[in-house]
């Protein structure tokens, strides 16, 4: 009797849930009512790669306000920090930003060596960027170390938020960080390590270099990475300058919930993949991530997206994962 009572009450609940979420993912990514899109691009591109941009982003000059990035702009954050080799001599890295109300921070690069989706989503975190959709992207392969640089340019302008000088300096430092730790321990590895010892740190207002340094000991063992004591160093460091701010813990957890796949807010998740990654309304996934042309940069061209990493977490999911999920999210809708 008990069992059939459960089970009626679940049917009934099944659908107003997915009802409810499916309403709620369509506000995901919203873009803020006050805000505009803004385009970047490098100031080294011919006026042929500067109209291939804008066809790429599926826009027009017209359509958004554009800001012109020079090599000047990159040094300014990155001199002491990346290599002379990394900095270069010339721009190229182009981005379109566009500031949303919620979701988190969801971010698509193509032609980007150097750096993924996920970790410039993860650094423009540490800037003090809360909720935007960004799409960061060249005509040809560069390193793409200072696209970081025009994407923090284009959201101040795009939102009128000005962002602290000294978060956009641990941004790009962690940026570079995590990008020479992946040359030796891979992508993957790298940002789910600095991502981990990040939010903890923020999370639990850990400030003491001796506590920093056994977080970062700790996640390193649990993510499998052995750390020289060059890179353990220069880890500590960076967590002892992010540790100095103040952030939103619960707009920093979405982000990197997102990039990690945790169960918070996965009927949301699996909602917004429905509909945005298999054929439903760009306006409501991704926004401007939704409307790139990829075609335009070749049929060779290198991309990846934060949405993409969640389609494809809610793709592999396993059955029993699945029912335990359903079934805890039910438990919680009735007590």
């Amino acid at each position: 009797m008990a069992k059939a009572i459960i089970m009626k009450n679940f049917k009934k609940i099944i659908p107003l849930a997915l009802a409810v979420t499916l309403s709620a993912s369509s506000f995901t990514m919203i873009a803020k009512a006050d805000s505009s899109k803004v385009v970047t691009l490098g100031t080294n591109l011919s006026a042929d790669q500067k109209k291939s941009m804008y066809e790429y982003f599926g826009t027009s000059e017209d359509k958004v306000d554009t800001i012109e990035v020079t090599n000047e702009d990159e040094r300014k954050y990155m001199e002491g920090i990346a290599s002379e080799a990394q900095i270069g001599h010339k721009t190229f890295s182009c981005s379109y930003v566009e500031p949303t109300t919620s979701g988190g921070i969801q971010v698509k690069v193509a032609n980007l060596t150097y750096v993924t989706s996920s970790m410039i989503a993860s650094t423009l975190s540490t800037s003090g960027v809360e909720n935007c959709n960004v799409v960061a992207a060249s005509p040809i392969e560069v390193s793409g170390t200072g696209a970081l640089t025009g994407i923090m340019m284009a959201y101040e302008s795009a939102s009128g938020e000005k962002l602290d000088e000294g978060k956009k300096e641990a941004a790009t430092e962690e940026l570079v960080a995590t990008g020479e730790l992946a040359d030796d321990v891979g992508q993957d590895k790298a940002t789910e390590l600095m991502n981990g010892v990040k939010e903890d740190v923020i999370e639990d207002g850990i400030k003491d270099k001796d506590d920093i340094e056994d977080k970062v000991e700790e996640k390193a063992n649990d993510v499998g990475v052995n750390l020289t004591d060059e890179q353990k160093d220069k880890i500590v460091s960076l967590m002892e300058k992010i540790s100095q701010y103040d952030y939103d813990v619960k707009s920093l957890q979405q982000t990197l919930n997102n990039l990690e796949g945790k169960s918070e807010g996965f009927f949301s998740k699996i909602a917004s993949s429905i509909k945005g990654l298999f054929g439903g309304s760009s306006d409501n996934a991704g926004g401007i991530i939704s409307q790139t042309k990829d075609d335009i940069l070749g049929s060779d061209v290198v991309s990846n997206s934060t949405l993409d990493d969640i389609k494809d977490k809610v793709k592999n999911a396993d059955t029993e994962g699945w029912w335990d999920k359903i079934v805890n999210y039910v438990k919680e809708l009735t007590k």
